[in-house]
């Protein structure tokens, strides 16, 4: 993950063995500007996150609901 700070709204949530071997779980949030990007995240995030809510990033931490 990147230093950057965002806010946004999940707008998808998805999850699947990419590589065959490793579950991933995946977001698509909608950031302030409009703009969506991926991001993976950890189950505990995942499983609390459901379509519309809002989630933040801060510099140098992990994402979390807002």
């Amino acid at each position: 993950m990147t230093q950057q700070e965002w806010r946004g709204t999940v707008v998808k949530k998805s999850r699947g063995l990419l590589d065959g071997a490793n579950l991933y779980r995946r977001l698509h949030v909608r950031l302030q500007d409009g703009s969506t990007m991926k991001i993976r995240v950890d189950r505990t995030l995942w499983k609390v996150l459901e379509v519309g809510d809002s989630v933040i990033k801060r510099a140098g931490a992990d994402p979390v609901k807002d």
